[in-house]
């Protein structure tokens, strides 16, 4: 793979808080259009790794590149051309649907036209046309969920990080969720995702394992099973997470 289609491109890449070591000398490439599983275990360095490649951390030592823009020297440019959504959604609840998008479309940097048409869209796509003037505090989790992606997504990044975003919902909704995910892939947008349910996990291209640290193994779910003589990826995440050293 060259750098055109590698999105992300990190090499040796670690983060020292004091005499602690977070992320230590990781290397991946994320390829364009895929959905790249980030896997690992509380305190195994995920969480400090993906704030690194979403411009909001410095690394201690190493570097590389999100869609072209350099970790250490570029990171208002990082944050201005990925989507991002958190496990809590980041919405306003207090704020009416349309407000919200209004909100972030501005963050963005969005024309007002361009919020406009974008909203339009993005409601109807949602089936949520009805639902524009209502409390997004008030609405089910599911819609929260979808609204917050889309969201993430009004500015047409080429690449949405996405942290752990199924947390808290139901069984159907999270299949639901990742349906939305995929045909978001299908038509090109890179996915870096972060979750705790490994049945989630089979839906990604790739995904990367981390553990102490550092990245302990990384490939497709078919070819990680196979590796590691797992019938599923809990299994395989079982066995790489029981290596682990730190409390």
């Amino acid at each position: 793979m060259n750098e055109n289609t590698d999105i992300i491109i990190v090499e040796q890449l670690t983060k020292k808080f004091g005499n602690f070591t977070a992320v230590d000398h990781i290397s991946f490439r994320v390829h364009r259009g895929e959905i790249f599983g980030f896997l690992g275990a509380n305190g195994a360095g995920k969480t400090t790794a993906m704030k690194i490649l979403c411009g909001l951390s410095l690394p201690t030592s190493g570097g590389g590149t999100v869609n072209g823009y350099d970790l250490c020297r570029e990171q208002e440019k990082i944050k201005r051309h990925i989507g991002y959504m958190s496990q809590k959604f980041s919405l306003y609840a207090d704020l009416k649907v349309w407000e919200n998008i209004r909100l972030f479309g501005g963050i963005y940097g969005l024309s007002g036209k361009r919020i406009q048409q974008k909203s339009d869209e993005m409601l109807r796509y949602l089936n949520m046309t009805d639902l524009r003037d209502e409390l997004v505090g008030d609405l089910p989790l599911g819609w929260k969920q979808k609204l917050a992606f889309s969201i993430a997504l009004i500015h047409e990044p080429a690449i949405v990080f996405l942290d752990e975003p199924t947390g808290g919902v139901d069984p159907e909704t999270r299949r639901l969720f990742w349906d939305l995910i995929c045909e978001t892939a299908e038509a090109g947008t890179t996915i870096f995702v972060t979750t705790h349910y490994m049945d989630e996990a089979e839906y990604c291209d790739r995904v990367s394992i981390m553990v102490d640290g550092v990245i302990a193994d990384l490939d497709t779910p078919a070819a990680l099973k196979q590796r590691h003589q797992a019938a599923d990826m809990d299994a395989v995440f079982r066995k790489l997470a029981y290596q682990a050293k730190r409390e």
